[in-house]
Order: C-alpha cells, then structure tokens, then sequence
C-alpha cells in the first residue's frame, strides 16, 4: 500500500548549542569538550491522511520542541559511564543553593544532561525515543510528561497509523546519523 511521508526539520540555526565529548575517542580531538549546534530532522508516515489531508498537525510538536531545548539548549551532555562524570556532576551542583529550577538562575557553571551515549547515532536514538514516547501518548489520547514534570496534550487527533519512521541528527551540514525504530 502506497505511503505519505511528512518531516519535520529543526535546523542547526534553531540554535540548540550544546556541548558533549565522545570520552572514549583517544585518538582524536573528540575526546575533549566540543560543541555543536545540533539540528533534529523528524520523518512521520501514515497510510492515511487525516481530515485536513496531513499526515501529522506540526502543532503538536510543542512537547518534542520542548523536550529538545531540554536536552540540547546550552547543555553539557556526557555519558553515564564518562570516567568524569563527578567532576561533571560537581560543576552542575555549583550554585547558591537557592530553589530555582534553571540552572543559570542559581549560579551553576553547567547544566548538565547525562545520558546512556554520546555523539549524532545516540542523540538520534535519543530523540527517537522522545518522539516514539509523545506520539504513542497523543495516539492514546493521553498527556505526555517530560522528565522535570511538564505535561503536554495533543491539541488534535493523531491517525492510528501514523510511525515515527526515523529521526536523524545533525551536528552540522557535512555530519549526520539516522536512527530508525
């Protein structure tokens, strides 16, 4: 059966700055902190359309767009296997204790994202995951909650048939990485 793709492109000028480093690259300059701009490409299929001929209504991206500026917006990400992730962990603690919830607010040097891996293959399955999760809970009529407690609704129906096909992210125009669930 013939298939309707649409995409979603979240640009390296949308400007989620983060900075990472691939711990375990030894032999290159990757090993040390480096930043990027990282730009998110979203790819949804239906076999259908919707009422208003859309595979997916964008506007129900705001959880994703959110759950993005969460992780990459003036982030520092490492791996939880990063043999100095409590120097990491210490650098986010630094502040005047204060019940702000942004970093920046309460004087901390980092805000710090741990995750399972780093670099564009990871942060492409990362994001995947995201999505798959949003989407499965809009399809479900249900809210989606973000990590720090955020909920988000679906402001219309999701088609039954719709798939999060792959998600693929950039650091910049000459490197990228897929992830297909």
């Amino acid at each position: 059966m013939a298939k309707f793709y649409s995409t979603k492109n979240y640009g390296n000028d949308r400007g989620l700055s983060c900075c990472f480093r691939q711990w375990r690259s030894s032999h290159s300059h990757c090993s040390t902190l480096h930043g990027y701009s990282i730009g998110i490409k979203l790819i949804f299929e239906s076999e259908t359309l919707d009422d208003r001929n859309w595979v997916f209504d964008f506007g129900g991206l705001k959880a994703f767009k959110a759950w993005a500026d969460y992780m990459f917006d003036h982030t520092l990400i490492v791996a939880d296997d990063d043999p100095h992730k409590t120097e990491f962990m210490k650098l986010a603690a630094i502040g005047d204790g204060s019940a702000f919830t942004k970093p920046h607010e309460r004087g901390a040097l980092i805000d710090l994202r741990v995750v399972d891996g780093v670099g564009c293959e990871k942060f492409a399955e990362l994001a995947y995951k995201a999505m798959e999760s949003i989407l499965n809970c809009f399809k479900a009529g249900q809210p989606w909650t973000m990590a720090n407690g955020e909920k988000f609704t679906c402001r219309y129906p999701v088609g039954a048939d719709v798939k999060l096909t792959s998600v693929e992210v950039y650091e910049h125009a000459g490197n990228s990485a897929v992830f297909e669930g």
